[in-house]
């Protein structure tokens, strides 16, 4: 089957973005409606098609004669049709390629009720008709009809891989385990990596090896220089992907941020000011050693959760560093990065870990509990001690625990579903935490402020190569020339939401220069994505204008050639040095219809 690309990259002006179509009230959650499926994966394929994937269990919403597990949902009306996913895909990684093809990777064995494993592994049993997930790669489509369709490539056996996009757009399969469980053990770890489309066999990875048994979803991250961050337990490393190479930097402090502690992390905006530099933040997460997950006598749910913060630029330096502490102390959090350059943090508990279970002290089958209700943001720009506030923030009404996710939306709401502790659907009045399917929206306090409706934006941004202009009229300026002075242009790729990961998660603020004019009004004068793929990897993203902290709705683009292949690097074209003039143009102006 070929990889199927849901939008054609041939160079044009987009359409000028305008207001939000959803009324939202800034600060607060509101339930728009019930998933047919619990958001155990989520991620933005189009602008308005957010793809929705659980495990295999009850859910009530039947298709083909079994209980769906995954769902399309169509974000301008909060329609939704159940989609058959041929595989149990059960604690999957995924991420987009450079060609948009977004990818579903492995899963769980075939189970039946209660998640059990079933007679069969082909899907030809138990009522729920799932074949095995564990080396499966899922892709959707883009029509009508869409469906899911497996690739003939199989994976190495993994349930809990992470996935990252690379500079040509392939993707890297890391990590994960055969048969499951609380946490990772030799017995059934997968220690390797392998590529897709394939490279050839699997290749082991010491860190992989060496970090049992919190090392389930690797948290990893390309970085400028084209190598991989990979943390996992307490270690964390450098990874030449190409040569195999492996450098050690300083140890994790505080606490273990990966899986199942359930950090939030997040690589922090790549700026013209920090020169496209990569810093990566970790909150949060369980300070638990390295032998005590595995003992017999732990017991998660007793396990408060970190406050701690910590960053580093590994391609600066090889150790972490603090930075604000959290609030409040989280597990299973997901930080979403906002146009405005703020983190905002949301979902998780204040004591336990992610996993569940039938245990004398677990909370029905939940391993957390004191679920965190309000979300904080963290401004990287302010004083240090100050940087976190919930400041005009409401709280939300629906405990978001293990299986919770969140995703940035166009209109610069952020899209909240999930949370499911439980083997299987598990609902009634009786169950603190049962499997979740109200969705919500939580609308950041810039969202009712009328929005930058920028003129000009292109449909398709490559490495280098010339700008191209953007107009901005008085009320996109707030009828104040001097704001387009920290007017931005900014890439966000939303990513893979699972397991208080954002796979493939990141914005790059590109650089941009501008000429205003007498009545208020501007152009500004944009370069391309750096010439350097391992800044942003080819595939789709988000292209928003912020001006004076506000974004405009943002509009989809293809990030460099819309292939899988090593990408084309152009010259940097010039900008004009930025100027305010006195000379009065009419508003009507003209712009490029090319780069």
């Amino acid at each position: 089957m070929a990889l199927v690309t849901p939008f054609t990259v041939a160079q044009s002006i987009v359409s000028t973005p305008g207001q939000p179509e959803h009324k939202g009230d800034p600060g607060k959650f509101e339930i728009v409606g019930n998933s047919l499926v619990s958001s155990q994966q989520i991620f933005l394929g189009l602008p308005d098609k957010m793809y929705i994937i659980d495990k295999v269990e009850n859910n009530p919403v039947k298709i083909n004669g079994h209980p769906a597990w995954a769902a399309e949902y169509r974000l301008s009306n909060n329609s939704q049709k159940a989609m058959d996913i041929l595989t149990n895909t059960f604690c999957a990684g995924g991420n987009v390629l450079g060609n948009g093809t977004w990818l579903n990777v492995g899963g769980n064995q075939a189970v039946t009720v209660g998640g059990k494993p079933a007679g069969r592994q082909d899907g030809s049993t138990s009522a729920y008709r799932d074949p095995d997930g564990r080396r499966s790669l899922l892709t959707p489509c883009d029509d009508d009809s869409c469906k899911w369709y497996l690739s003939p490539f199989l994976s190495e056996q993994r349930w809990y891989p992470t996935v990252e996009t690379l500079p040509n757009g392939s993707a890297i399969i890391l990590g994960g385990c055969k048969s499951g469980g609380y946490v990772n053990d030799a017995a059934q770890a997968n220690p390797t990596y392998e590529f897709f489309p394939s490279q050839g066999p699997a290749v082991t990875s010491p860190i992989l090896e060496n970090t049992l048994p919190a090392n389930l979803y690797p948290l990893t991250w390309l970085l400028p220089s084209g190598k991989l961050l990979i943390q996992a337990t307490w270690s964390t490393i450098l990874l030449d992907y190409e040569t195999g190479a492996e450098t050690p930097l300083d140890d994790m402090l505080d606490a273990v941020r990966a899986y199942p502690a359930g950090a939030g992390t997040v690589m922090m905006p790549l700026t013209p000011a920090n020169n496209w530099t990569a810093t990566i933040m970790f909150c949060g997460g369980s300070d638990v050693p390295t032998d005590r997950w595995s003992s017999p006598d732990f017991v998660p749910i007793a396990q408060p959760a970190s406050t701690s913060c910590v960053k580093i630029t590994p391609d600066v330096s090889e150790s972490y560093v603090h930075d604000d502490p959290l609030p409040e102390r989280r597990s299973m959090t997901n930080f979403i990065l906002l146009p405005d350059g703020k983190v905002l943090c949301l979902n998780g508990a204040r004591t336990g870990t992610a996993g569940y279970g039938t245990r004398p002290w677990s909370i029905g089958q939940s391993f957390a509990d004191d679920p965190v209700l309000t979300p904080v943001l963290y401004d990287p720009n302010a004083p240090a001690g100050s940087r976190w506030s919930s400041n005009g923030f409401a709280a939300s009404t629906i405990p978001r625990m293990y299986h919770s996710t969140a995703s940035l939306l166009p209109d610069g709401s952020v899209f909240v579903s999930g949370s499911n502790p439980n083997a299987d659907y598990t609902t009634g009045s009786d169950v603190l935490f049962p499997t979740e399917y109200r969705t919500e929206r939580f609308f950041p306090l810039y969202y009712n402020q009328r929005r930058p409706q920028p003129k000009g934006l292109i449909s398709r941004l490559s490495y280098g190569g010339p700008a191209f202009d953007v107009v901005l009229d008085s009320d996109d300026l707030f009828g104040d020339i001097s704001n387009v002075e920290n007017a931005t242009v900014v890439v966000i790729r939303t990513g893979f939401s699972t397991h208080s990961i954002n796979m493939g998660q990141r914005m790059v603020v590109l650089q941009s220069s501008y000429t205003g004019f007498g009545n208020n009004t501007a152009t500004l004068h944009v370069s391309q994505v750096p010439p350097n793929p391992s800044v942003l990897a080819p595939g789709p993203a988000f292209l928003f204008v912020v001006v004076k902290g506000v974004p405009s709705v943002g509009v989809q683009v293809m990030i460099g050639s819309g292939k899988i292949e090593t990408q084309q690097i152009l010259p940097i074209g010039p900008i004009p040095a930025p100027t305010i003039s006195r000379i009065v143009v009419p508003e009507a102006v003209s712009y490029p219809h090319d780069c």
